[in-house]
C-alpha cells in the first residue's frame, strides 16, 4: 500500500469560469491558471502520482507548454490515471477537501465524484470530497482563491 498527498491553490478571478471536479459552477469569478485551474483535481492528482512515488503535475503538465493552455483537468486526471498504472498501481481510494468560501458547492460533489471515477475507472464510493470555509480567514476566507487538499491509496498490482 502507498499514500500520497496532493495540494493546490488558485486566485479567483472575474469572469473566468469556476470549474471544480470538472463541473462548471456559476459564480461571479473562476480560478485562474493555465489549465482550467481545477484546485480540486489538481489536488487529486499530485496525490496519486506521490503515492505511486512520482513526479508532480508541473512536471508532466508544465504551464509553459501551450498544449496544456485551458485544458480540462479531467482530461489531464486520465492522463494521470495512465501513469499510476504504468507505474504499477491501482487506486483504492481518494479523499479530498476544498476549502473556498463562495459558492456553496455541496450539490454538486455528486456530480464531481461521477467525472473523477469516470476519468479514473473507479467506482464513486471509492472517493470522497468534502467543502468547507476557512471562516473568513486568509486568502480562502478573504475570497481572494480556493485551495484544495487530497489523500490517495494505492496498491501495488498483482
Amino acid at each position: 500500500m502507498r499514500t500520497g498527498i496532493g495540494y493546490d491553490v488558485h486566485k479567483l478571478t472575474a469572469g473566468r469560469k469556476l470549474v471544480l471536479g470538472g463541473v462548471a459552477i456559476e459564480h461571479f469569478a473562476g480560478l485562474e491558471g493555465h489549465s482550467d485551474a481545477d484546485v480540486l483535481v489538481h489536488a487529486i492528482m499530485d496525490a496519486l502520482l506521490g503515492a505511486a512515488g512520482l513526479s508532480d503535475i508541473g512536471v508532466y503538465f508544465p504551464d509553459t507548454d501551450i498544449k496544456y493552455k485551458d485544458i480540462s483537468s479531467i482530461t489531464l486526471l486520465g492522463m494521470v490515471k495512465v501513469s499510476v498504472k504504468d507505474a504499477g498501481y491501482r487506486i483504492l481510494n481518494i479523499d479530498s477537501v476544498v476549502i473556498l468560501e463562495e459558492p456553496k458547492i455541496s450539490p454538486f460533489i455528486p456530480m464531481m465524484k461521477k467525472n473523477i471515477s469516470e476519468a479514473l475507472g473507479i467506482n464513486v464510493d471509492q472517493i470522497g470530497i468534502k467543502a468547507t470555509t476557512s471562516e473568513g480567514l486568509g486568502f480562502c476566507g478573504a475570497k481572494e482563491g480556493a485551495a484544495a487538499q487530497s489523500v490517495a491509496l494505492l496498491e501495488r498490482r498483482v
